[in-house]
């Protein structure tokens, strides 16, 4: 890449974020999508490689200056959309060589509300492959259709995942948001490695359908931004029923226009529960999350101390009914593709990774696929999700909430990137976050950045009750106010120790 292409790039993205967006302006809106389109080309296909972005919609610019005429919420933002969340323009692959041809045609639900709302589909981002269901031993940010994704902040080190693409483009500038999937720590963990605001909702917020399923019980859609304000805009304009998810069947209850109220909403006398034993073992982190928390007490909330621990015989339940659950849902969305050459089934899906092995199992197999094709007990797994969703909901969250008389719960939301290594694979480490207990119980989780170790973002984690995601918003907005911590700019290099 030219020096001065990459020194133009790295001024905009140290620019105010107000500076970067588009407004009511079609030239401005079709300026940034320009501009956006150029820093996809500069950071992600050459130079750094980031390899954040699958594919581009070249036409973006003027649909971004048609859709900021309409006076509607997104104004010809642009949004980057997860390669397992189908899009009428191109293939679905959820990072696979199974579905690299799965061109659909169709917008899925969420999709199509983002467009009606004036959002600008600027492209497709890499992810964790199958969203990293595939194999107990995997990298996350890697699939064999995008390669691995690469952290802006430390080009060596890892995006997290699933949505590492999403949160990878979101930080280094490549678009206004995106759009990531959680079915446990998938948005939360990439949003806070990379050093940005990510939103999951309640499971039934927003329509699953035409998205590449794990879990029924768990999985959702949710907004990645650089900012609570931008996550809650984005999530007003994805939010809603549909008729063909019967989770979102509650939906229109609770969606609405989420940036109301946030700029207003004060945390004084706010009591807010600290899950002490998952803040972890890391010193620099729990230095971070002391200084998170004096800027909440200084704010006005109430911390009180939560002792918390996961129940006996949680995991292995949590597992057999994320086994159970892809292998159902897996087949059922298989069942829908239009193309008869696509695989019919999980069984495909094996045999097609056997068969082409030295792509697709280089780094990692497939156990999980396998043993899930195993699992097809349905009394022991209604059973195993009676459980975890007891555990996590009316003996999980909304006990803890009840006996401490709080309004929500906070941690660290992960340790800081670990150096990536497609031998190895992940390195979490430090037993830090409560992540969990929200995405098994299906309730909404807020991260937002809370600073850096040796310059690698650590986000702040929030966590509410079911259907509370404005108030969780709401929350994470006033701390955003708060925070004093000192957040980094992308490097864009290898990671290198702080003089």
């Amino acid at each position: 890449m030219k020096k001065l292409a990459l020194l133009s790039a790295l001024a905009l993205l140290g620019t105010p974020l107000a500076a970067r967006e588009p407004n009511s302006s079609p030239n401005a809106a079709e300026a940034a999508a320009h501009h956006q389109l150029s820093l996809i080309a500069q950071l992600d296909d050459s130079g750094p490689m980031l390899n954040a972005v699958i594919v581009t919609n070249p036409n973006a610019p003027g649909e971004a200056r048609d859709a900021s005429n309409g006076g509607l919420p997104l104004g010809g933002r642009t949004i980057l959309v997860k390669d397992n969340i189908e899009t009428r323009e191109w293939p679905t692959t959820a990072g696979s060589l199974a579905l690299k041809d799965n061109a659909t045609g169709r917008d899925a639900p969420l999709v199509a509300r983002l467009r009606a709302a004036g959002g600008v589909v600027l492209g497709k981002t890499n992810l964790s492959e199958w969203a990293n269901i595939r194999d107990n031993n995997s990298t996350s940010g890697w699939s064999a259709v995008g390669g691995l994704t690469r952290n802006p902040h430390a080009t060596d080190r890892s995006a997290c995942g699933s949505s590492a693409g999403s949160g990878a483009a979101v930080a280094a500038g490549l678009a206004w948001a995106a759009i990531g999937t959680e079915t446990n720590g998938s948005i939360t963990c990439p949003a806070s490695i990379n050093g940005i605001v990510g939103f999951k909702p309640t499971v039934g917020m927003v329509s699953r359908t035409h998205v590449v399923p794990i879990s029924a019980s768990q999985d959702t859609a949710g907004p990645m931004a650089n900012s609570v304000h931008d996550a809650a805009l984005l999530l007003s304009a994805i939010a809603g029923g549909d008729p063909l998810d019967p989770a979102t069947a509650e939906a229109g209850k609770y969606a609405t226009d989420f940036t109301q109220g946030l700029a207003e909403y004060s945390l004084r006398g706010v009591r807010i529960g600290v899950m002490v034993k998952q803040a972890g073992s890391r010193s620099k982190v729990d230095a971070l999350f002391d200084r998170a928390m004096e800027d909440l007490e200084r704010a006005g909330a109430v911390l009180v101390p939560i002792d918390y621990d996961w129940p006996d015989e949680f995991w292995p339940n949590s597992l057999t009914v994320l086994l159970f659950e892809l292998r159902r849902d897996m087949n059922a969305y298989l069942a829908t593709l239009p193309d008869p050459a696509m695989p019919d089934t999980l069984t495909d899906l094996v045999a097609f990774n056997y068969a082409h092995g030295d792509r697709e199992l280089r780094w990692f197999g497939q156990d999980l696929f396998e043993k899930a094709l195993q699992t097809t007990d349905e009394e022991a797994y209604r059973k195993a999700l009676a459980m975890v969703q007891h555990a996590t909901r009316e003996d999980g969250i909304d006990r803890i909430m009840a006996e401490y008389d709080v309004a929500f719960l906070i941690a660290p939301t992960v340790g800081p990137a670990w150096t990536m290594d497609l031998v190895n694979g992940d390195n979490f480490g430090g037993d830090i976050g409560a992540g969990s207990l929200p995405a098994i119980a299906g309730y909404p989780h807020l991260t937002v950045p809370m600073g850096a170790v040796e310059g690698l973002p650590v986000g702040l984690s929030f966590m509410g009750a079911k259907w509370q995601d404005h108030e969780v918003l709401k929350a994470g907005a006033a701390y955003e106010r708060a925070r004093t911590a000192k957040l980094p700019a992308p490097s864009f290099k290898p990671w290198q120790p702080a003089e």
